[in-house]
């Protein structure tokens, strides 16, 4: 039987600050993940609008560990625990492995929700992942190079036509960093299209932006927003969507409005990954309507003292789905495993401020009473996030790529997505039209473009 001290499943930020801990003690430990990049979300807009590369905010989790020699990082998806015989399932490379625990921490995050609605992930766009980046910044350069060259004018004003759906901090950041890209990039490189002819839409179903904050906060990004020539449109759902379009529905109206549009961008909505419906079912622990959850103040789950939970796919007194909650979480329960800590003491979670971009030169920053927007939160915004990149050469890039994006004109990382054949990375319905079209002569694989996603429309950045 395998064995080892920590299990620790996940490679979020919650996972990532679990595992240092208990490096630098020099517990063994074994972390599992279906991915061993440590994606840092807030900052996956830049990688879908070419401002930087997929690697600056995803490195490895196997380089990050390289010099712990306790730590064994693993690739392999976690489809069982057995928490009275501490043993774990798991599998990789299409074997089932099993390893035996002492503590077992699962970091997992959370997925896309689409209210019961599923089939909206079909036709739609998410951010949530790498893939996700790289596929949507593909899309939007798609839409920009058939814009040019289409010679139907309802086809080009489709194309350049983008609605993002929540606005929560990826939603707003997405919106304002599509407009801008029309006019500081798009209109310099492509002739013929100016920032007048891209339709950005942001779609909230509450009365302000970034409804987290409110406030005078909400305010100034909405008219932000609208100044940069981005239409919000607030107290309004979205009731069906499809690959071409969408049908909004404001509150109080019985009748709804259909926009057309060939790039839908999905940012709202959160539910827990499977693996907390797994634990749930294991360890008796309940869950709320997004499946997360319902842990203990000590973050352990249902009743046993060697299993904890933190980050996305755990729900505890109201506490925001951010990067810095699951941090710290990671930490509380380091320190438990170690022994620094009583068993049984209660998480408590330190609020050092939040923010949220909005578009250049323009964020907003709210550490406790203090409200700050403009330029100053926005140079506050960057170098904060530069401080949590990992690595010198991945801050040093960003800085870099920060100069030409937002100083100059460039795009930096776009040329990945410009080469032939990029149109074949159409929207994932046309992709499922094309295989279902496709004659019976050799069978052809198809990739269907999948929204896998993780907490839900992200709530602004927090400083841990």
């Amino acid at each position: 039987m395998d064995r080892t001290e920590v299990v620790i499943v996940g490679s979020g930020f919650g996972a990532l600050a679990t595992a240092k801990k208990l490096a630098k003690a020099g517990t063994p430990f074994v972390l599992i993940s279906e991915t061993t990049e440590h994606l840092f979300q807030p900052l996956l807009y830049q990688v879908a609008t070419g401002v930087l590369s997929a690697g600056e905010v995803a490195p490895s989790v196997r380089s990050i560990l390289a010099k712990y020699p306790n730590a064994d990082v693993r690739l392999g998806r976690v489809v069982d625990v057995r928490p009275d015989d501490q043993e774990l399932d798991y599998v990789a490379g299409g074997v089932r492995h099993t390893i035996a625990y002492r503590s077992l921490v699962a970091a997992t995050g959370a997925r896309q929700s689409y209210f019961g609605r599923d089939e909206f992930a079909k036709v739609t766009y998410a951010l949530k992942t790498v893939d996700d980046a790289e596929r949507l910044r593909s899309q939007i350069v798609r839409c920009f190079e058939e814009a040019h060259t289409t010679t139907d004018p309802e086809r080009r004003k489709n194309l350049l036509s983008f609605i993002v759906i929540g606005a929560g901090a990826t939603g707003v950041e997405l919106a304002g960093q599509i407009k801008e890209l029309a006019g500081r990039y798009f209109e310099q490189s492509i002739r013929g299209i100016t920032a007048a002819d891209v339709t950005v839409t942001l779609v909230e179903g509450a009365g302000v932006a970034l409804p987290a904050y409110g406030g005078k906060l909400s305010e100034y990004t909405r008219v932000s927003l609208e100044e940069s020539g981005v239409e919000v449109v607030l107290n309004t759902l979205v009731t069906d969507i499809d690959a071409h379009g969408a049908t909004f529905k404001a509150h109080g109206s019985e009748t709804g409005e259909r926009r057309t549009a060939e790039t839908i961008i999905w940012s709202a909505g959160v539910q827990a990954n499977d693996f907390a419906g797994v634990l749930a079912e294991r360890t008796g622990c309940e869950t709320d309507r997004a499946g997360r959850l319902l842990v203990n103040q000590d973050l352990t789950v249902g009743g046993r003292a060697d299993i904890y939970a933190i980050g996305d796919m755990t729900s505890l007194n109201n506490l925001p789905g951010q990067s810095p909650v699951a941090m710290q979480g990671g930490r509380h329960v380091a320190r438990t495993i170690l022994g620094k800590t009583p068993r049984g003491t209660a998480f408590k979670f330190r609020d050092k401020g939040s923010m949220a971009i909005i578009n250049r030169f323009r964020a907003v920053t709210k550490v406790k009473k203090i409200e700050l927007t403009g330029a100053l939160a926005w140079v506050l915004w960057l170098v904060v996030h530069m401080m949590y990149l990992v690595g010198f050469r991945n801050r040093y890039i960003a800085v870099m790529s920060w100069f030409g994006s937002f100083l100059g004109h460039r795009r930096p990382h776009f040329y990945y997505a410009q080469k032939a054949g990029a149109a074949a990375e159409a929207t994932p319905a046309e992709a499922e039209q094309a295989a279902s079209e496709s004659v019976e002569a050799e069978p052809i694989k198809t990739e269907l473009i999948k929204a896998e996603v993780q907490t839900e429309e992200r709530e602004p950045v927090s400083v841990s």
